[in-house]
């Protein structure tokens, strides 16, 4: 099997995955109940899970600290979010706050 036919099948192979996933939950859902404690631990750890993935990008490129600009633009975008401001405006504001300290020099 050549090298692109190896790709083309992890790829399809990670899509078929991938709908499987998206498919199950709304097919579970009516059919596993968890208990209240469970249900409150599964949301409680989403949230960590995400807290963690937005701090790990925020504050860090590569393997060193991402400066100050990048982390200034997500404070911004988390800010918006919080307030209930549309999504499309939490990201160009997230966005143009971390452009424009980076055009200040600020990195």
């Amino acid at each position: 099997m050549s090298h692109h036919m190896v790709l083309l099948v992890a790829a399809l192979t990670l899509a078929a995955g991938t709908f499987g996933f998206r498919l199950a939950g709304p097919l579970l859902r009516a059919r596993v109940d968890f208990p209240p404690r469970v249900e409150r631990l599964l949301e409680t750890a989403s949230v960590v899970l995400l807290t963690a993935l937005v701090a790990t990008t925020a504050l860090y490129e590569g393997h060193g600290a991402a400066g100050w600009a990048r982390p200034a633009g997500v404070v911004v975008g988390g800010v918006l979010a919080w307030r209930k401001v549309p999504f499309v405006l939490v990201v160009l504001a997230a966005a143009a706050t971390a452009a424009g300290l980076r055009l200040l020099g600020v990195h």
